[in-house]
């Protein structure tokens, strides 16, 4: 699903969705944005439950029961299966308009952040500026060797304090992560949930128009876990 138009300030933005979710979920964000540009929704590989879509195999039993030790930091968790995934979105990203965009971004949420991520470390493609909402690093111990890919990036990393799912640490640490690996990092907080309430749009919105301008923000906000 596509949003807007490319032409319109040589912008394209790529949103990958959470698992058991669908592209219709965050489209309708994209037309209350203000940002000129091109905003595509691709959709996950597979089909997840109880609805929607999701990037790869997620043992939903598995899942349940992890959770009730509390939210989850999937650092050290190393998905199966999400080759094809980062594979879809690089081959995305090489092809028109998004090729020849003047400015690219690589959003996520969730299951879509960690995918975003692992797409930039793995895959032979390039962006102008990543954020990645409630989300957490998986695969530690791929992704470290690989960290320097992401030395100069503008990041955007948001984090509900009340998440159920993904631990408010594993965002701290996500962002951490990034700052360390010398990614151009900002931290985002926000009073809620798995989710992402108007605040993170606001925040966003001010990122893209930054990208959009060719800035390249450092570091700013609240410290990592405060």
């Amino acid at each position: 699903m596509t949003v807007g138009d490319a032409e319109a300030a040589g912008l394209c933005v790529v949103v990958l969705h959470g698992h058991a979710m669908a592209p219709e979920d965050l489209a309708p964000f994209a037309r209350s944005m203000g940002v000129p540009g091109l905003y595509c929704f691709p959709a996950g590989l597979r089909a997840a439950e109880p609805r929607g879509r999701s990037w790869w195999p997620v043992d939903e039993e598995a899942r349940q029961q992890a959770q009730c030790g509390g939210p989850r930091d999937l650092a050290h968790i190393s998905p199966a299966a999400r080759e094809p995934a980062r594979a879809a979105v690089a081959s995305l990203l090489r092809q028109p308009p998004l090729a020849g965009a003047r400015t690219r971004v690589l959003a996520g949420f969730s299951q879509g952040g960690m995918l975003a991520c692992d797409t930039l470390l793995h895959e032979e493609v390039t962006v102008d500026g990543l954020a990645l909402f409630s989300s957490s690093r998986i695969a530690l111990p791929q992704w470290t060797p690989r960290r320097d890919r992401l030395r100069g990036l503008p990041a955007l990393v948001t984090h509900g304090r009340g998440d159920e799912d993904l631990a408010f640490e594993a965002g701290c640490g996500l962002y951490q992560w990034l700052a360390e690996s010398g990614a151009l990092a900002r931290w985002l907080p926000f009073e809620g949930g798995h989710e992402m309430p108007l605040a993170v749009w606001r925040e966003f919105r001010r990122f893209l128009r930054e990208i959009s301008a060719g800035a390249r923000s450092p570091s700013h906000g609240q410290g990592p876990c405060e």
